[in-house]
């Protein structure tokens, strides 16, 4: 029969689909910086009061760009402390590792037999991981969407809070929800892009291009875990120019960018005085880094001395990650009974 026409299987405790469910995961490389922050952690915040909240940390995700494991457990134990540090709270939410759910990796295998070579070839970012790292196109970096909706679905997540960059992977999950569903009966919801701003916040970098990236121009980046002085000369280091010669001139992509990140830091009144000062020709690009830095380290130091605090208990964050997992294993663990009854897999 085709499959089109096959009559689709009803499956016990599948529906009604569960409701205010929120997945999102973080890779454990680099260190965090000001646009994690302000693109995500901030959301993840406000979400874990009103959401049941699935946060990860994508260690698997990570080997397929960084098979060194040498460095991973210190890579996890700092992107733990670090989302703590912001206000993550594991008594709320199920702050996890993905290597500890075990569910994750059988569900990934189901979902890459409904996955095609040609349309996880067309994805930019394997595209771009391709051009960045050519001696190293694994298998694991073409199914990076396959794992990554298995991330997603695993815990029959409406909603995902994520940018511009992986709208492509949610689409993409969104295909294999359909798939399954069509092939086996309705397990899964379709998730949905989720955020609580109808714009996120795109953090720019310090040297004028682009947003602030773990992975490019260290300088222009400010990362949580920036020493005072550090982030005084980073930011003395912004790009600039000899300022606006005619009044109420248009800013300049690298000086808008400037007044961008103080308007995340400082108080309107310092704001309002340095757009003033810049509409009458009068600004002084020199203070008004030196008043952005100091506005910045009265951001940036609380967080950058409590991530310091929690990473060296080891304690306190391996029991973080057990009940963490515990919470994800729950969750997993029915959605996969379904799966298995729905796939026919289920033989006694």
């Amino acid at each position: 029969m085709p499959e089109q026409e096959q009559t689709q299987r009803v499956i016990p405790g599948a529906k009604p689909f569960p409701e205010n469910i929120v997945m999102s995961g973080i890779r454990p490389t680099g260190f965090l910086h000001l646009g994690n922050y302000f693109g995500a952690i901030r959301n993840y915040i406000r979400m874990q009061e009103n959401f049941t909240c699935y946060f990860m940390v994508a260690d698997l995700h990570s080997l397929t760009t960084h098979p060194d494991t040498s460095a991973l457990k210190s890579g996890v134990m700092r992107v733990l402390a670090e989302n703590i540090a912001c206000g993550l709270d594991p008594e709320k939410a199920a702050f996890y590792c993905q290597s500890h759910v075990p569910e994750t990796s059988e569900l990934y295998l189901y979902l890459n037999m409904l996955a095609y070579k040609g349309e996880l070839e067309k994805t930019v970012t394997f595209k771009d991981k391709v051009r960045q790292h050519p001696e190293n196109v694994n298998a694991g970096l073409l199914t990076y969407p396959v794992l990554q909706a298995a991330d997603i679905i695993l815990h029959r997540a409406s909603y995902v809070p994520v940018g511009k960059d992986q709208e492509q992977h949610l689409e993409m999950a969104r295909n294999y929800v359909n798939r399954f569903n069509h092939r086996y009966g309705d397990v899964f919801p379709e998730p949905q892009a989720f955020n609580f701003n109808e714009e996120l916040v795109k953090v720019p970098s310090l040297d004028g291009t682009g947003k602030m990236s773990k992975s490019e121009n260290n300088m222009a980046t400010l990362y949580l875990a920036d020493d005072d002085d550090l982030i005084r000369k980073k930011l003395m280091k912004a790009k600039t120019d000899n300022g606006p010669t005619t009044e109420f001139a248009e800013k300049p992509d690298y000086i808008e960018n400037i007044f961008q990140l103080m308007k995340l830091v400082s108080s309107e009144d310092v704001l309002k005085k340095f757009d003033e000062d810049y509409n009458s020709c009068r600004i002084r690009y020199g203070d008004m880094k030196k008043q952005l830095a100091e506005d910045m380290i009265r951001f940036i130091s609380p967080i950058r001395q409590k991530a310091a605090d929690i990473l060296a208990d080891e304690t306190y964050l391996k029991n973080v990650m057990m009940t963490g997992a515990e919470k994800a294993r729950e969750s997993a663990s029915k959605t996969m009974e379904l799966v298995r009854t729905a796939m026919g897999l289920k033989y006694f």
